[in-house]
């Protein structure tokens, strides 16, 4: 049923959440799995020089350290949690609108399935911070699992 999972991930908890699930189905199933960072170029376009907007958009994070040890960091924890139950992992680092990246690689992979955290914004704070989750839902015919996260403490 699955031979292709993706997971997006900002190596936030709720992106290691997600990892968890799908490293989870991916054992069951002996699927792949994708881990994709996205550097999000609307957000930091701002700060950058179009050179650099551009290089970002095509994954070479070179010269920008902190974004590409964010990167390694984030597609390292899916590689290694995916590793540990001997999965086989693609890791992959780009830039763009996170929604249009993860449903344009789920696309030309031949993802089955893509497995996502959602920070769990709701009303006014989902509509004026947007959410990534629920554009990708739009922007995908791929099914999509979204994994809540929630604190410890709550």
């Amino acid at each position: 049923m699955y031979e292709r999972i993706l997971v997006p991930t900002d190596g936030s908890r709720v992106a290691e959440a997600a990892v968890d699930h799908a490293v989870d189905i991916a054992e069951k199933y002996g699927a792949e799995v994708h881990a994709l960072f996205i550097a999000d170029t609307d957000a930091i376009a701002y700060g950058l020089g179009t050179e650099q907007v551009d290089r970002i958009r095509q994954g070479n994070f070179q010269g920008m350290t902190e974004l590409r040890e964010d990167a390694e960091a984030a597609t390292g924890y899916v590689k290694e949690q995916a590793e540990a139950v001997g999965l086989s992992v693609v890791e992959r680092h780009a830039g763009g609108q996170p929604h249009d990246m993860i449903a344009d690689y789920a696309k030309e992979n031949d993802v089955d399935l893509v497995v996502m955290g959602s920070h769990g914004r709701s009303g006014v704070r989902r509509v004026l911070l947007g959410s990534v989750t629920e554009r990708t839902l739009r922007s995908t015919r791929v099914p999509v699992l979204v994994v809540d996260y929630v604190k410890d403490d709550e």
